[in-house]
């Protein structure tokens, strides 16, 4: 068990950050949210989980423990494998998730690419004793304010950054983007950051 990799940043791609590790580059499948806080050359400390298969080892990679911990523990659902699990906590935070599946919202589940209504409340039920209550509420409890999840718009713009694109053209790509987060708002309540982040690269690749 890989529990995290150290060192700095090598690479970044819209899904991939390259570590070095002891002059070994480690290739660590991340979400926008994570790979939005990373910068070539800059040293970085990711929490990971190992996924083995009979032809692959991917390593994923978190900004924390407790996002690996969900990322397990979402596996144990039937038919949630990584690259799912992957896509839940680059759509919600672990907290959101929580509380999601503590008041049974499945609206917020079907906002997840690849969930629907059907999968959506199986789930609900199979994780309701699994993931506890959001660490928020423990946290507001001690009198200590929760964390503020950033804007989609924030969370795209640093992961374009990140990626190496000038500011003006990380703020004309989240531009030409917004009408389609907007509408996926009014339909799922939830922008789908992994999916903006496709369509904003794409549209900095057509203006090259």
């Amino acid at each position: 068990m890989i529990a995290f990799v150290s060192g700095p940043v090598a690479a970044l791609a819209p899904t991939t950050a390259v570590i070095e590790v002891g002059g070994v580059g480690m290739a660590v499948q991340c979400s926008p949210n994570t790979l939005a806080g990373l910068r070539i050359g800059e040293e970085a400390r990711l929490a990971t989980s190992l996924v083995v298969r009979e032809d692959s080892l991917t390593l994923y990679g978190f900004a924390d423990d407790d996002e690996r911990q969900v990322f397990e523990l979402l596996q144990t659902a039937s038919g949630v494998g990584p690259r799912l699990a992957q896509a839940m906590l680059a759509t919600h935070s672990p907290d959101a998730l929580r509380t999601a599946v503590a008041t049974g919202d499945e609206k917020a589940l079907t906002a997840v690419s690849g969930i629907g209504k059907k999968g959506a409340q199986k789930l609900l039920l199979e994780l309701k004793d699994r993931l506890g209550e959001p660490v928020g509420a423990r946290i507001g409890r001690q009198g200590i304010g929760a964390a503020v999840t950033p804007s989609w718009r924030d969370q795209l713009h640093a992961a374009l950054i990140g990626l190496g694109y000038a500011t003006r053209e990380a703020d004309d790509a989240v531009a030409a983007v917004t009408p389609q987060a907007e509408a996926a708002i009014a339909e799922n309540g939830q922008a789908p950051v992994p999916q903006l982040l496709r369509a904003a690269l794409q549209t900095l690749n057509r203006a090259r």
